[in-house]
């Protein structure tokens, strides 16, 4: 049966709600989307941003300790002055990739988050299992798993060859 323009269907067919909230049910749905998209986005930016952050202050961390390294006696810096500079600069930069290490992780809880949102609208907007949630056991695809990794990884290097190579090398 062909519906007539302007002719409104019964209020049954709307499970108890006018055509007008369920217009208005429908564009909260939208909107609602939309935020949950637009937080998700913001999330994966946010790691960015602060892996960015995380980069410049290590290298120029580590290039001020490199440069005590190098030039110490030319400055007039004596060795046990030396040898605290950069053991603190060191100390800086795992405090730095510390703080960026829990930036990323919280930035992936929220992505779980809304994530996990995201499936139950489009479950009750569409049909149940219309996209699947995500799970834990898949965080080896997860790119932020390697930005942690990186992360981890750099800083044991440093304190390695900062323990190991560089402050040794420094004669009193």
């Amino acid at each position: 049966m062909a519906r007539q323009s302007g002719e409104r269907l019964p209020p049954a067919m709307f499970w108890g709600r006018s055509p007008e909230s369920e217009a208005v049910q429908v564009q909260f749905q939208l909107e609602r989307y939309r935020y949950i998209l637009q937080q998700i986005q913001a999330a994966n930016e946010n790691v960015h941003r602060f892996l960015g952050i995380y980069q410049t202050l290590a290298t120029a961390l580590i290039g001020a300790a490199l440069a005590i390294f190098v030039r110490y006696t030319d400055w007039g810096i004596t060795s046990e002055t030396a040898r605290a500079s950069i053991l603190a600069l060191m100390w800086l930069v795992t405090v730095i990739a510390a703080f960026t290490v829990l930036v990323v992780i919280v930035g992936v809880l929220t992505w779980l988050d809304y994530r996990q949102e995201e499936c139950q609208l489009l479950s009750e907007v569409l049909h149940p299992e219309f996209r699947a949630p995500p799970r834990l056991r898949n965080f080896y695809r997860w790119y932020e798993t390697y930005i942690v990794a990186f992360i981890a990884v750099t800083v044991a290097m440093m304190w390695w060859c900062g323990t190991e190579l560089i402050i040794p090398s420094i004669k009193a």
